[in-house]
């Protein structure tokens, strides 16, 4: 009994002694796996260290990572959203120079135009007023006005003309050329820039002076007097007309300095400016209609630079007797001017665009914005000109500048005899045939864009009246007020309900979008934002943009 008690224990020592064993084999393959994970990752374990250095050189960190770096693949799939956003960015970009050629294009025959009309209608028209003011008198129609306010306007433009071309003549444009080309490189670059922004200030408040003599001169006479007077006004026009005209004179005569000068230095920093415009506008925010503003001024001057270069080759054909043969030494220049400026204007808008997420089809309803100016023009409730549409629109005022065209041509171009003044008739009769022509053409090509932007009931809106322009801020602003004050809550629903501000028919044209929505805070009882946040500009129709209007901060 004894002998199989003590082999019956021997035997359950014997088998703890192999359960042991086991355990202590199992735990050392399993640290062994960890250490083998921890070589392939790179990273050397205390405990593992002796043991790595027996495995073969095939599983070394640095031959398997080439073979991964040499063997290893993506899927572009996987974010399909972001790359397709990125193709279609680079589309944009390569779709921006042809729409916007488009639109200057169209918008260059607009000013066009309007330019034309200056030389070819506004005479006629101006001695069919005259001539009406002369007969009416005489035919006993006392009840009948004496001229139309269209008419009125045409005199007022004529005698500004006429008045301003005698005070041009007093001025030397050779003495103005000496002048100016005594000066060094870097005092006329800097007074190129500032005349550039001259140009726009006498722009932005010329079209102001102008219109308030037109109205002045044509406002009813029941109304009760506001105004200074007719004559006071003329005379601001006449003084504005007159200061414009010898601005844009010294830019043609900087230019021409440019033009002549031996090393073409002038002519370098000059061009150089505007890709310097590019520095000052790319990397900046900017909303549609900010980008119309800048559209519209690229238009105005684009064809503006395009008047001063003619005025320029006047100037230099005329030193030099009118030698064919020098136009072809002013090519090149010329040449290089107008491709400096149509691409820094592509770069621009192509940057302006992608940065700030614009697609390219925004330039089809500028087109369409310019288009309703021109058809609207010439319906019968029509209440502005075209040119003055024109000029509001785009910042392009033609007299000034068809005043100082005249006075080059007239100082350039000696006309004598029975034969000069033929050919000064067939040109005349040749510009009108032009303007006709343009003006049929575009027409047509207008209401072709309006009908595709779909805004041909809106040409049948009555223009705002006085009242309604004066109560509308009020409204928009105070909305929310009356509409609390007049109909009290009816339920409790209704007072945990959001209003629902009101939408204008800007919401569905071209609109400045909003700002960020998170830090917009509409309060539920009022329907307005709290104060302390920042003032927010009211959306404006397309419509509603002219050349210096303030959108969102700023006028580009």
């Amino acid at each position: 009994m004894a002998d199989s008690l003590s082999s019956s224990l021997g035997e359950e020592k014997e088998k703890e002694k192999e359960d042991r064993e086991k355990d202590r084999k199992a735990t050392k393959t399993e640290k062994k796996d960890k250490d083998g994970v921890t070589e392939t990752s790179g990273f050397n374990n205390k405990n593992g260290g002796g043991k790595g250095k027996k495995r073969s050189l095939s599983d070394l960190s640095l031959v398997r990572f080439i073979t991964a770096e040499l063997t290893r693949g993506y899927f572009l799939e996987h974010n399909e959203a972001k790359y397709t956003e990125r193709r279609e960015r680079v589309y944009t970009c390569l779709r921006i120079p042809k729409e916007l050629e488009k639109l200057m294009t169209f918008g260059f025959f607009l000013c066009l135009d309007a330019f034309l009309y200056v030389f070819t209608l506004l005479p006629l028209r101006v001695l069919l007023a005259l001539l009406r003011l002369l007969t009416v008198p005489c035919c006993g129609l006392s009840g009948s006005r004496l001229l139309q306010p269209a008419q009125v306007c045409d005199v007022l433009k004529g005698f500004i003309m006429v008045l301003c071309y005698s005070m041009m003549s007093y001025v030397d444009y050779s003495m103005m050329y000496h002048l100016i080309r005594g000066q060094s490189v870097i005092k006329l670059y800097i007074i190129y820039n500032m005349l550039e922004v001259a140009d726009r200030l006498f722009s932005s408040f010329g079209q102001d002076i102008l219109d308030a003599l037109y109205w002045t001169a044509t406002e009813p006479k029941e109304k009760k007097r506001a105004h200074i007077g007719v004559i006071p006004h003329f005379l601001m026009a006449v003084l504005y007309v007159f200061l414009h005209a010898i601005l844009i004179m010294v830019q043609a005569t900087t230019l021409n300095v440019a033009f002549n000068s031996h090393n073409k230095s002038l002519l370098t920093i000059m061009m150089s400016n505007n890709f310097v415009e590019i520095k000052g506008s790319v990397f900046k925010k900017f909303e549609k209609n900010n980008l119309f503003q800048m559209s519209n001024s690229d238009i105005k001057e684009r064809f503006t630079n395009y008047i001063l270069l003619l005025i320029v080759c006047l100037r230099n054909m005329e030193q030099f007797s009118w030698n064919p043969d020098h136009l072809w030494v002013l090519f090149p220049d010329v040449v290089m001017v107008i491709a400096s400026e149509v691409a820094v204007d592509v770069v621009k808008h192509a940057f302006i665009t992608k940065f700030n997420d614009i697609s390219a089809d925004v330039y089809g309803e500028y087109r369409a914005s310019l288009a309703f100016d021109l058809v609207s023009s010439r319906q019968k409730n029509a209440y502005t000109d075209y040119s003055d549409s024109v000029s509001r629109r785009m910042g392009f005022i033609p007299l000034p500048l068809a005043l100082l065209l005249i006075r080059v041509v007239t100082s350039s171009v000696k006309i004598q005899g029975s034969l000069s003044f033929m050919c000064v008739l067939l040109f005349y009769l040749g510009m009108i045939t032009l303007k006709v022509l343009n003006s049929i053409v575009l027409l047509g090509t207008s209401c072709g864009f309006v009908k595709e932007a779909n805004m041909e009931e809106k040409l049948f809106d009555p223009p705002p009246s006085p009242n309604q322009t004066r109560s509308q801020p009020m409204t928009a602003d105070r909305v929310g007020i009356s509409l609390a004050s007049v109909n009290p809550p009816l339920s409790k629903s209704a007072e945990s309900s959001t209003p629902t501000l009101p939408k204008s028919d800007s919401d569905t044209f071209l609109t400045t979008p909003d700002e960020d929505n998170d830090d917009k805070i509409i309060n539920a009882d009022t329907g307005l934002e709290e104060e302390g946040l920042k003032h927010r500009t009211p959306k404006k129709d397309l419509l509603e943009i002219d050349r210096f209007t303030i959108c969102g901060n700023r006028i580009d």
